[in-house]
């Protein structure tokens, strides 16, 4: 039977360490976005008479974003969240991929298997490194080590190779996702909170509209306008995070087709050489 490996107190201390990175981020993100609301946005200098209860200047987009109301600095933050969680899974990914081309380095592997060179092949993994050499590597060695069992037929040293290859993705492929469901969280709670801006924002307009008289046009400019930048800055955070959630989760398919693919191989060659 293949033995399981288990987790190391490094993979461990690694998720506690995303983890913590998470929570800091969103924390940082909102500082930031609070700040630039405030210190940057709502600057008299983008204003009438460099007030900020007064309208915008006119082509003032810092002004008018202001003017958005207080949803806006939790929407850039989601905004600026998506950009942070996207950098970050970028070099995650990238690193796991290895240092070459990752279909170069499975066919590298293949011919190797198929020359029935073995230590080649796990040489070719060390140059690589990277999540998905290292599965493969495990793969390997496994390969090697039941080449001496004298108990297990060929049938059972393939099973214990797959599954040792198994257990090794399910040890390393997690760490690809994590984050990545607080991308895919941004992308409706981005939309939700724009629509919420847009309706706090036409409230207003609304309220504008009511007035006893002639409607206040000031108030109504004011909430249709809350209401639009609201709805803009939603769905720019949507966007970008259903873009960046599809390309990673893209990714991370095609490194866990080549595990296996190399899986397979190695499998498949083991079975063809031990008859």
């Amino acid at each position: 039977m293949a033995n399981a490996p288990k987790p190391t107190t490094a993979q461990k201390e690694n998720s506690k360490g995303s983890g913590i990175f998470a929570g800091l981020a969103i924390l940082i993100c909102i500082a930031i976005g609070w700040i630039l609301f405030i210190f940057v946005m709502g600057d008299g200098s983008n204003f009438e008479g460099g007030d900020n209860a007064n309208h915008p200047i006119s082509g003032n987009y810092f002004g008018m974003i202001y003017k958005g109301g207080y949803i806006v600095p939790f929407l850039m933050s989601m905004l600026l969240m998506t950009f942070v969680f996207s950098i970050e899974r970028f070099f995650v990914i990238s690193k796991a991929a290895g240092v070459g081309n990752v279909d170069a380095f499975v066919r590298k592997v293949q011919g190797f298997l198929a020359s029935n060179n073995v230590d080649a092949a796990i040489g070719e993994c060390d140059k690589q490194k990277g999540s998905v050499a290292a599965v493969i590597k495990s793969g390997l060695k496994k390969y090697k080590a039941v080449e001496s069992d004298v108990v297990m037929d060929t049938e059972q040293k393939c099973l214990a190779i797959q599954k040792d290859i198994e257990e090794a993705t399910a040890l390393e492929m997690p760490m690809l996702e994590q984050n990545l469901t607080i991308i895919a969280t941004l992308v409706s709670v981005g939309t939700l909170g724009g629509l919420l801006g847009t309706v706090t924002g036409m409230i207003k307009a609304f309220g504008g509209l009511a007035t006893a008289g002639a409607p206040d046009q000031a108030q109504l400019a004011n909430g249709i306008s809350e209401a639009l930048i609201n709805t803009a800055t939603g769905i720019a955070t949507s966007l970008v995070a259903v873009i960046s959630y599809n390309f990673f989760t893209s990714k991370i398919d095609s490194l866990t087709y080549s595990i296996d693919e190399a899986g397979f191989s190695i499998v498949q060659t083991y079975a063809a050489t031990h008859k």
